[in-house]
């Protein structure tokens, strides 16, 4: 129960954007009445990288970690914490613009900066506010009024949120330390009103993949497979069917569809990935709600598991490694199979998708989530015949446990100069891009 509520909650649009939209908004909501003058701020390596080419909510389709900071400051609702954008409408959009189009919001990037950390100084012509948010998204943990603390607002960390980012880092250590079994037996303290909650996660992800393939939004990948499906050229089976549905969701979502997503270890694209390959199965077996859900619990605990020990933000896709490895687990609890089959299956898609990087939240997320997602269900198939992969390939471990852990040192440890240089040379385009304009 403490993992689900800890590692799974709505967010509406990327996190990264959403982060800043928040920060802004939060910093604004001290400015007293007066029209908003400019906007600085300032992020961590990983932000910047997953903010700076999403599609933001309620924009039809624009972009940019500057307007995601615009958008908050004059429109956003920071008491709705990763829901922060859902108040803005055209009019916030249109001031928004105009904000940016008289130069007055800047990004910083804080090269040397480890881990989740947002500042936003917002100006008026009589006051000067600052909010920082740092370690998990939606954590303000200061707000500032010209140079003085703020220490009587709702939104500061302390009391009830701060309670929940200690109980987050309690849960994590504590994660860290179980063993397959010991996380799927976490299954047996599962009530009503977690399957109840497990079923309203199904919802959201949903309503973003029939969206997607109503209207083919983003790169269109999830409607592509299912119209190659018609057209006779792929088979549907429940590989294809989880990546039509998982990419669907993700197209939706990547291009700003205004519907939340149910995220999962602080990631909207985890959520899709962690969810929807298993309600893609259960149409071709026999099962009944009950074990539909835990095997979407499962799913969430061993991605939560993964994240702790890779950190929130990395140069890993935690789609593939965190989000597939619970997904995949979760697959073959509803196919019948054991903890051995279920360990089988971790390796299996470690193996196969440890090398994918993450080079920011973007439209392409759908090809990568619908790699991850049929992946899933390979891996678990797989592993119900018989095939795993061996201890002596490479990172994978003689346990499912010590080879998610070398994923996370590969993430911590090994990727640190990846990561650099995929902000390098995003960045380069992106000054490329600037110049030529």
């Amino acid at each position: 129960k403490d993992v689900l509520r800890a590692e799974v909650a709505p967010a509406l649009g990327c996190t990264e954007p959403v982060a800043i939209a928040l920060a802004a908004a939060a910093a604004a909501s001290l400015i007293p009445g007066e029209p908003i003058t400019a906007l600085e701020i300032w992020v961590d390596p990983n932000i910047y990288k997953n903010g700076i080419a999403v599609a933001i909510p309620g924009t039809k389709g624009l972009n940019g970690l500057d307007l995601a900071g615009a958008l908050g400051a004059l429109g956003g609702d920071p008491s709705r914490r990763l829901e922060v954008l859902a108040t803005i409408d055209k009019t916030v959009v249109r001031n928004a613009r105009e904000l940016l189009d008289r130069k007055k919001v800047s990004i910083n990037l804080l090269e040397d900066k480890q881990g989740i950390y947002v500042k936003a100084i917002v100006r008026s012509n009589s006051a000067s506010t600052e909010a920082i948010i740092e370690n998990l998204h939606d954590n303000i943990v200061s707000l500032r009024m010209n140079g003085q603390p703020v220490t009587d607002s709702a939104l500061l960390a302390a009391g009830k949120k701060g309670e929940q980012k200690s109980k987050l880092l309690h849960v994590e250590a504590w994660l860290k330390q179980l063993s397959l079994a010991d996380l799927v037996e976490l299954l047996d303290d599962l009530d009503d009103d977690d399957f109840t909650f497990l079923e309203e996660g199904v919802q959201y992800n949903m309503r973003l993949a029939e969206y997607g393939l109503k209207h083919g939004s983003g790169l269109g990948i999830g409607k592509t497979l299912e119209r190659l499906v018609r057209q006779g050229l792929i088979r549907k089976d429940m590989i294809v069917a989880s990546r039509i549905l998982t990419a669907a969701a993700s197209d939706a979502r990547m291009a700003g569809v205004s519907l939340p997503a149910m995220s999962s270890a602080g990631s909207g694209n985890h959520g899709l990935t962690a969810i929807l390959p298993i309600w893609a199965v259960k149409d071709y077996i026999e099962c009944d709600r009950q074990v539909v859900l835990e095997a979407i619990g499962i799913s969430h605990i061993i991605t939560a598991y993964v994240k702790a020990h890779t950190g929130r933000l990395s140069a890993v896709c935690g789609c593939s490694v965190a989000a597939g490895a619970g997904a995949t687990a979760g697959i073959t609890h509803l196919l019948g199979g054991t903890l051995r089959h279920m360990a089988g299956a971790i390796t299996n898609i470690t193996e196969d998708l440890a090398g994918v990087i993450c080079d920011g939240a973007k439209a392409g997320c759908s090809l990568k989530l619908a790699t991850a997602a049929g992946t899933a269900v390979q891996s678990a198939l797989f592993a119900l015949q018989g095939v795993q992969v061996q201890s002596t390939d490479g990172i994978i471990a003689t346990s499912a446990e010590k080879t998610m852990q070398n994923i996370g040192r590969l993430s911590t440890q090994g990727m640190i100069e990846t990561d650099r240089t995929i902000l390098k040379i995003m960045l380069e385009k992106q000054f490329s891009h600037i110049e030529k304009e």
